[in-house]
């Protein structure tokens, strides 16, 4: 679904940013702007700046901002079309659907009325079951004895299904209703010869959790049983509304208290959640009885960039964290920090916690596994490191764990380790993994790709010089490969054709080319691009928007969705090649070399941004009593990036 960008802009010039962020942030008047604390990373001092005549907000602090949109996504975790949604229902709009078919849009409204409904019937239950609670002395005694407080529960939304089959008739009065077998509330047994299919409660006699997404709806529950029934826990089946293998139990709880902390806890318990916010750790999550998956890994760095995966230490701990590890591989980025805790065989981490205090669990979050020690430690288990053919073992281990890591600095330092494990050379392992392919000499290069060649290491121009030897190129045409070193001016290109000459269309080439890297970007970077003028900030956007809705897809997908769009010629301009054609997607090692350089890209570009604050700061420096400190804060920033820069990359 493409949603006009004329709506957009009616939207967000209706929308009252300073009224939607102060939903969430305690804002302040100063001058013309509001100023509250940075709900995106912790800090003492407000630098989280709301400005009414621009729609806009940032933090000083950190360098995110956006729209009223943008807030929903980042802060709320939704989507940018489930952003638009929210926001346009807040304010009474119908949001178009420009690209839909009358059908189409007929089974979309149909689909969004009953989630609604799906949620509201979900709510009324929800409701009815914390009425029973205060008249089931049973389940007090059980929450009690577990040492939950009445707050606590309240906070949670904990309530409690009667042993009753059909109790919930006395809440909805139609208890043949389809929509409360659809909810997952009802179970619609087989019917018998000549009668009727017998209708019950699904959750009976157990203690009932809400689990409510991002927004706070309840979309189902979890009902734990009073004693040692089996089964002790049970979930809402699928439904419209609710995939245990997406949704996150005290999501909508912790997300304030992810940015508090640091960091999201998540372990395998609603009970461990629950205990855990009692005693001090409110940024606790827990998976629905199913394997952490990477929609799990992926709704949680939408709130927080440090992740700790906890377990019990037994082998079934040691299982679930093995596939936690598989779903958080592929976004373990640079700026990212996942660990993996482990506790005593004999503890989760509401009874460790109760037995030795909160200070002892905080001392083993800070010592939990880093991602890193963790994969080779999966990856060297049952190996046998003093003989070859188990170094061989544990090499062939790590090699889909690495390979599925993303590009950047970790992933280099990995290699080393594990070949030095393996009793190789890291080019040795690195060969071995990924044999280079030969490739020809690039083209006669444009403005825009003559940074890639400035950006080659010495060890890069050996490679290929090597090839030109081994291929018995001649002497004159291996000097016209080397002169690239040094690009001539750029020729025309044919037929009047313009190549792209800005970081942008670099960038945007890079990211179109190879749309998985964008899942790999901070919010920053996702911000810089996003508000790039003209085409290329509405081109990311889209861009954006295509991932949240239907995930990484290739170029020849996202050129259909481009089609009629103000940027489609900007998009298919920077994705043509110099012979006129079409780029494609980077594949191996052309995908690793396109990470690469986007980076570096980018940190230009940040570099860009990070100036012009500055100015704006040292202009407002006369009226502004925090100016000078944003400016200090801003050259930290410029000087940490600059040092981040390779050397070789100067010209870029």
């Amino acid at each position: 679904m493409t949603i006009p960008a004329s709506f957009i802009q009616e939207l967000i010039a209706r929308a009252d940013v300073v009224e939607i962020v102060g939903r969430y942030v305690q804002l302040k008047k100063a001058g013309a702007n509001f100023m509250g604390l940075c709900p995106f990373h912790g800090e003492k001092s407000p630098s989280f700046s709301v400005s009414p005549t621009k729609q806009f907000y940032h933090c000083f602090g950190c360098g995110v901002h956006g729209n009223a949109i943008g807030f929903l996504m980042e802060h709320a975790g939704m989507g940018f079309v489930e952003a638009v949604h929210d926001l346009a229902g807040q304010y009474g709009l119908q949001v178009p659907e420009d690209d839909a078919s009358p059908e189409e849009r007929a089974r979309a409204a149909g689909q969004r009325q009953k989630q609604a409904t799906l949620s509201e019937v979900l709510e009324k239950a929800g409701e009815a079951y914390r009425k029973q609670l205060r008249q089931s002395p049973g389940a007090i005694d059980y929450l009690k004895g577990r040492g939950v407080s009445g707050e606590v529960a309240k906070q949670f939304g904990i309530g409690y299904a009667p042993a009753g089959w059909r109790s919930l008739a006395s809440v909805f009065p139609d208890y043949d209703d389809p929509l409360l077998a659809e909810s997952g509330l009802v179970i619609v047994g087989e019917a018998e010869e000549g009668g009727e299919a017998k209708r019950y409660d699904r959750f009976r006699d157990r203690v009932m959790f809400p689990i409510r997404n991002v927004k706070g709806e309840c979309i189902g529950f979890g009902g734990r049983v009073l004693g040692d029934e089996k089964p002790k826990y049970l979930n809402s089946p699928e439904t419209p509304v609710f995939s245990k293998g997406r949704e996150l139990y005290g999501l909508y709880e912790a997300r304030a208290a992810f940015r508090d902390r640091g960091y999201a806890l998540v372990t395998e318990g609603y009970m461990d959640v629950v205990a855990l916010a009692q005693l001090g750790f409110p940024n606790a999550v827990a998976t629905l009885g199913t394997a952490c998956t990477p929609e799990h890994v992926q709704k949680l760095f939408r709130f927080t960039e440090s992740v700790v995966f906890s377990f019990d230490g037994d082998a079934a701990g040691r299982r679930a964290a093995r596939k936690a590890l598989d779903g958080a591989l592929s976004y373990a980025t640079d700026v990212r920090s996942i660990k993996f805790l482990f506790l005593p065989a004999e503890h989760d981490p509401d009874s460790f916690i109760r037995e030795f205090g909160a200070d002892a669990f905080a001392r083993f979050v800070a010592e939990a596994t880093p991602l890193s020690r963790f994969l080779i430690e999966a990856a060297r288990e049952g190996c046998e490191l003093s003989t070859a053919e188990g170094r061989a073992h544990m090499a062939s281990n790590a090699r889909p764990l690495w390979s599925a890591l993303p590009e950047g600095a970790l992933k280099r330092q990995l290699l080393a380790e594990i070949a030095a494990l393996a009793q190789l050379g890291t080019q040795e392992l690195g060969e071995l993994w990924a044999p280079a392919a030969p490739r020809p000499p690039a083209p006669a290069p444009s403005r825009a790709s003559a940074p890639v060649a400035s950006e080659m290491t010495e060890e890069d121009w050996a490679s290929r010089d090597q090839w030109f030897d081994e291929q018995s190129r001649s002497g004159s045409e291996r000097k016209r490969f080397k002169s690239f070193r040094q690009p001539p001016p750029p020729r025309p290109p044919p037929g009047g054709r313009r190549l792209p000459t800005s970081r942008a269309d670099v960038a945007a080439r890079l990211v179109l080319s190879n749309p998985a890297e964008w899942e790999a970007l901070s919010h920053e970077l996702h911000a810089l691009l996003c508000d790039l003028p003209g085409d290329h900030g509405q081109l990311f956007a889209w861009l954006d928007s295509q991932g949240h809705e239907h995930g990484i897809q290739p170029w020849a997908a996202l050129r259909e969705g481009l089609r009629g769009l103000a940027f489609e010629a900007l998009a298919v301009r920077v994705m043509t090649g110099p012979d006129g054609g079409p780029i494609g997607d980077a594949e191996g090692e052309q995908a690793a070399d396109a990470a690469r350089e986007l980076r570096n890209v980018l940190d230009y570009m940040l570099d860009d941004l990070l100036k012009a604050q500055q100015s704006e700061a040292i202009a407002a420096v006369g009226s502004d009593p925090r100016a000078l400190e944003r400016y200090k804060a801003l050259e930290a920033r410029r000087l940490e990036l600059r040092n981040r820069l390779r050397p070789s990359t100067n010209s870029a």
